[in-house]
């Protein structure tokens, strides 16, 4: 479980593909208080540290990740959000983040206003997931506020400091994210289906 409150950057220092799976190597200075085992939100993507050296640590993401995901797309020298799994006690300073995402979105728009940074993006309503407004989103690991709902498009809002201190920063449009939907809007929504099918 996270929060969507970004705790570190990592940089990609080497990717190795193995069959369908994608070893992930990360410098990080979070390195140093991992262990082998534990949970690490990559972009959005509760993945499984598998092994730590010095500096860096691997993670592996398989196929059924990869296809839902921008994992497939990361480079070396990527920076990537990263934040390791909430303790219990911990302020839920975000929103409720399972790290389990349900799709990929592009970046259709990026334009500084007033001090802030104004993001739109457009995804695939295959899935049938929804935004309203207000509502709760993460993109790439980071907890937002929806703004502009539509039905396959939303925006929002970045802070100074949110902008400088997550990969916000280098995305442009065409950029693909990664997109959890609020799990809370996601149950509402499977029960209101469920009544309908019964009806």
């Amino acid at each position: 479980m996270f929060t969507g409150i970004i705790e570190s950057l990592g940089k990609v220092v080497h990717l190795n593909k193995e069959s369908d799976n994608l070893h992930i190597s990360i410098k990080s200075d979070i390195t140093s208080d991992l262990k082998i085992d534990q949970s690490v939100s990559h972009n959005g993507v509760c993945l499984t540290v598998v092994d730590v050296n010095d500096n860096v640590y691997t993670v592996t993401a398989i196929n059924e990740t990869l296809k839902k995901t921008n994992l497939d797309k990361l480079q070396i020298g990527d920076i990537v959000n990263l934040e390791r799994a909430m303790r219990l006690g911990d302020r839920l300073d975000g929103h409720i983040v399972q790290g389990h995402v349900d799709q990929t979105a592009v970046c259709m728009g990026r334009k500084e206003s007033n001090g802030s940074w104004i993001f739109d993006f457009e995804y695939d309503t295959g899935t049938n997931n929804i935004t309203i407004e207000k509502g709760s989103i993460t993109i790439n690991g980071v907890s937002l506020t929806v703004i502009n709902s539509s039905l396959n498009a939303f925006g929002v809002a970045i802070i100074p400091y949110t902008f400088q201190n997550t990969n916000f920063n280098s995305l442009s449009i065409g950029s693909e994210v990664n997109l959890e939907f609020d799990v809370v809007g996601k149950y509402v929504k499977r029960l209101l289906e469920l009544n309908q099918i019964k009806l």
